[in-house]
């Protein structure tokens, strides 16, 4: 593994991007968002992750992480292998979902191209971790994380956006419990 795709320093918070498979825009539908804001409570509250801020689009997923415990790593392995699982099921369920044989064959063709798949890959490989090791790169990362949703042109305001931590530095409560960077 590249040495661009390890934590290096556990003690340090890092920005992750998780990207669906060719950036196939799958996050569109509130239930599979949910999916993701459930393995992330479940994360915090059972596996030691530390979440200080969030943002789910339509193909991809910003965090900003630490950890107090388990290797990052292995949480972000952990979140990425039940939500492709369960949002792979949750389209597969989905009769209303215009798009569910062609995303199911798609994701299969996906997984069968790489040999540590069982059988679907929805996730691409890799979480590409950047060390915020300053102030300065930790309020970039945070403020291109929460402005993902305004550039879409989704939200006029970052914390107008339902799925993201932009709600809590604004002096809301979000979906996540969350701690706030400084």
């Amino acid at each position: 593994m590249s040495s661009n795709y390890k934590f290096h320093d556990q003690e340090r918070p890092y920005f992750v991007t998780f990207t669906v498979i060719r950036w196939i825009d799958v996050l569109t539908r509130r239930e599979y968002k949910d999916i993701i804001v459930d393995s992330l409570k479940y994360s915090i509250e059972n596996k030691g992750l530390q979440l200080y801020a969030w943002v789910i689009m339509s193909n991809h997923v910003h965090l900003i992480i630490g950890t107090n415990n388990k290797p990052m790593q292995d949480i972000l392995r952990d979140i990425k292998r039940h939500t492709s699982k369960a949002i792979i099921k949750a389209i597969s369920e989905n009769l209303q979902e215009s798009r569910r044989e062609w995303m199911l064959w798609f994701f299969e063709r996906e997984g069968k191209n790489n040999v540590n798949n069982e059988r679907y890959q929805f996730w691409q490989q890799g979480s590409h971790p950047v060390e915020l090791s300053s102030n300065g790169i930790m309020d970039q990362k945070l403020e291109y994380l929460h402005s993902n949703p305004v550039t879409a042109g989704w939200v006029n305001e970052p914390e107008q956006y339902l799925y993201s931590s932009a709600i809590d530095y604004a002096g809301g409560k979000g979906l996540i419990d969350i701690v706030l960077i400084g």
